[in-house]
């Protein structure tokens, strides 16, 4: 607690608050922000912070915070960089501003970031290529990625993945021996106990057109279906954008150098 006091005081004082445009902060809150917060400040999901009713200063320096990385978000970093300090001024006025809500309250999802144009890749066992695996320990989930023959082709060729590439991750739960410590193979990847959902990444021409620039991944859109293929209930895909959007040189993928470097495995 005391080093974060510490690094806000700092960013208090270096910092200066901005002299602020309520009307400016509502058009880009009202464009990006309330794909997660709320438009009045009241977020989508429980896990999500309100910020309606915050005070301005405080809201201000939690985002220059964000922006220079000295608070650590994968979501909210990506995001808070392409601000520029006017634009978080405006943000904090608009949202400190707001009456704010009840601890129970949720708003919707912004409709043109809930949609998806992905759809479930039923046959990817037999269409697509498994280029990779990576352990989560945090979570104790494991996931195997896929790439589907545009995908690959295009890895192969060193090329940015075009339209109608498809990026599939099979998320599992780890599984765990009778000391409750990860099983795992002789690869160091952990042994798979139960399927829990997919999370799909796919891009078609135009998939990016409603999407604010800010969270715009290209044309790439993402989902999440069960293990039955059935799309994943309250899945907020601007999460899924603005954790992305950091690898906009990567193809907007975690796991770019995974695809890349399998693919030039199989080329030789």
């Amino acid at each position: 607690m005391k080093g974060t006091v510490g690094i806000l005081t700092a960013f208090l004082v270096a910092s200066p608050i901005e002299a602020a445009d309520i009307a400016a902060g509502k058009a880009i809150a009202t464009r990006v922000c309330a794909a997660c917060h709320g438009e009045l400040g009241v977020s989508v999901a429980d896990i999500v912070p309100n910020l309606g009713g915050q005070r301005a200063q405080y809201l201000e320096i939690q985002l220059k915070a964000l922006k220079a990385g000295a608070r650590n978000s994968g979501v909210m970093n990506p995001i808070a960089r392409q601000l520029s300090d006017t634009d978080i001024a405006n943000l904090a006025a608009y949202y400190g501003s707001q009456a704010g809500a009840g601890s129970t309250t949720i708003s919707d999802f912004m409709p043109n970031i809930s949609k998806t144009s992905v759809q479930f890749p039923a046959n990817h066992r037999t269409t697509f290529t498994k280029y990779g695996a990576a352990n989560f320990p945090d979570l104790k989930q494991v996931r195997h990625y896929y790439a589907n023959p545009v995908a690959m082709q295009a890895a192969k060729a060193g090329k940015p993945l075009p339209a109608g590439a498809v990026i599939l991750s099979e998320v599992y739960a780890a599984k765990l021996d009778d000391r409750l410590d990860f099983v795992k193979g002789p690869d160091g990847i952990f042994a798979i106990d139960r399927l829990l959902f997919y999370s799909v990444m796919a891009r078609d021409d135009g998939w990016g057109q409603d999407i604010p620039e800010i969270l715009r991944n290209g044309d790439w859109n993402y989902a999440a279906f069960l293990p039955d293929g059935a799309p994943r209930p309250r899945i907020n895909h601007a999460e899924c954008l603005a954790c992305h959007r950091a690898q906009d040189e990567a193809n907007y993928m975690f796991t770019h150098k995974e695809l890349t470097g399998a693919a030039a495995g199989r080329g030789r």
